[in-house]
């Protein structure tokens, strides 16, 4: 029977099981019963047959031994390896997990600086903006709505500790100039590649480029792990054997304190030692992962498909500025697909186009809105307005240019219906209606 890790003290008669409460036949038919949801005379049938093989298999069955960081999680996190041609990827809880055990080790506090791009996620941010660091938003690129690296350039001061590109939609921000820039100034890099699991630049994937890169696998990204979920890895030298510490509170087994299993260690950072935290995740989790990293590139192509098909069908439309798909040196993911258009040509802006495909019942979501417009930037002192002067295409792509679509879980019908209705509305706006 295994043991907890934390108190795996060797064979023994009477064991300290790791599992205080086995999941029963019950528990999992629920759970089947979730994860394959249906109604109908048709579907309680089957869930009856089912119900009496798994009872069958209860009688023979025994209970996995381990529900957290075991073996699976281990699986997990080889196959990330594997598949990114990476030693270092560490199963979290979730990408902002990851975040933080980066900004951790760039010792990231007050009077810190750290370049972020105007449009992401709150999660981006979240980590310094607690602790009282300065938040430098970056303009951005309008045909990718990727972090603009010459913006960066103009921005950087004495006080950057790091710069975060974010590869939005899946499509890999131009990173060579990013590294030159942070080698040039000996500033850390971490990759926001909640959406870019698979995305490749100039040859190698994202998450082995910069010093850090975080992915998420929440529910609505290409892959997910249950729901929840992220993975982090480092290309800096040395660190890859301290993530794991760095995901469970810094647990050191090498040097146990007096009468005692274990230690708990700083974890080494680049200043200074920081203390981690709690951010394990769960054998079933890293279960799901691992079989979904395994058909990855399936998902890519499907997504690619669907975002060709639009791009051939908005091509009639020269108001619409085709997305972006990559070449032989970028291969994006296709998390989602970039509507955008050019307001003159089109007789209009966005927000009119939003509306009409809103009415016409095609979901559309600009992802996201410009970082320093929430609340919570101003209640931290700093100057909306100020940076909004200072990042004009972010204020002019999200008011006026750009949303986003859906390329994922949509038939055939509806991927025409939505590209009809799109150059449809566009018709529409140029005649004046």
């Amino acid at each position: 029977m295994p043991t907890d890790f934390r108190y795996n003290t060797g064979e023994t008669h009477v064991p300290w099981a790791a599992v205080g409460e086995n999941y029963n036949v019950h528990d999992l038919m629920e759970v089947i019963r979730f994860l394959m949801q249906g109604e109908g005379a048709e579907y309680d049938q089957a869930l009856k047959d089912v119900w009496q093989q798994v009872k069958k298999l209860e009688a023979i069955a025994t209970p996995p031994g381990k529900l957290s960081l075991g073996s699976k999680v281990e699986a997990a996190e080889k196959s990330v390896n594997d598949y990114l041609g990476s030693d270092s990827a560490t199963f979290v809880t979730n990408c902002t997990a990851g975040f933080e055990i980066a900004y951790k080790y760039a010792g990231i506090g007050p009077g810190d600086e750290v370049i972020v791009p105007a449009i992401t996620f709150v999660a981006t941010m979240a980590y310094p903006l607690s602790v009282g660091a300065k938040l430098v938003f970056a303009d951005i690129d309008p045909l990718t709505m990727n972090m603009d690296p010459a913006d960066v350039a103009r921005k950087i001061t004495p006080k950057t500790k790091m710069i975060v590109p974010v590869h939005i939609a899946g499509y890999p921000v131009d990173m060579d100039p990013i590294m030159k820039l942070a080698k040039e100034h000996n500033i850390l890099v971490l990759e926001d590649a909640a959406h870019a699991f698979g995305a490749v630049y100039k040859g190698r994937k994202i998450g082995t480029i910069g010093d850090f890169a975080s992915f998420s696998f929440h529910e609505v990204k290409n892959i997910t792990s249950f729901g929840e979920g992220g993975i982090v890895t480092t290309t800096v030298p040395g660190f890859a054997p301290e993530m794991k510490r760095a995901r469970f509170f810094g647990l050191d087994f090498s040097a146990p304190i007096k009468d005692w299993l274990y230690n708990i260690t700083a974890i080494p950072g680049k200043y200074k030692p920081f203390v981690a935290q709690n951010s394990s995740t769960t054998e079933i989790q890293a279960l799901g992962l691992a079989l979904q990293v395994s058909r990855n590139e399936e998902i890519i192509a499907k997504r690619r498909a669907a975002a060709e098909y639009l791009n051939s069908r908005l091509a009639a439309c020269d108001a619409i500025i085709p997305q972006k798909l990559g070449d032989d040196r970028i291969k994006p993911t296709f998390h989602m697909y970039l509507l955008n258009i050019d307001p003159k040509k089109a007789g209009g802006d966005i927000q009119q186009l939003k509306k009409k495909l809103d009415e016409k019942g095609v979901t559309n979501i600009p992802h996201f809105g410009p970082l320093y417009r929430f609340k919570v930037v101003a209640d931290m002192g700093y100057d909306i307005e100020a940076i909004a002067k200072s990042c004009p295409n972010c204020e002019e792509s999200f008011y006026h240019r750009f949303t986003h679509l859906p390329l994922y879980g949509l038939s055939d019908d509806q991927f025409d219906y939505m590209a009809t209705a799109i150059l449809d509305s566009v018709a529409e706006m140029k005649a004046g209606k």
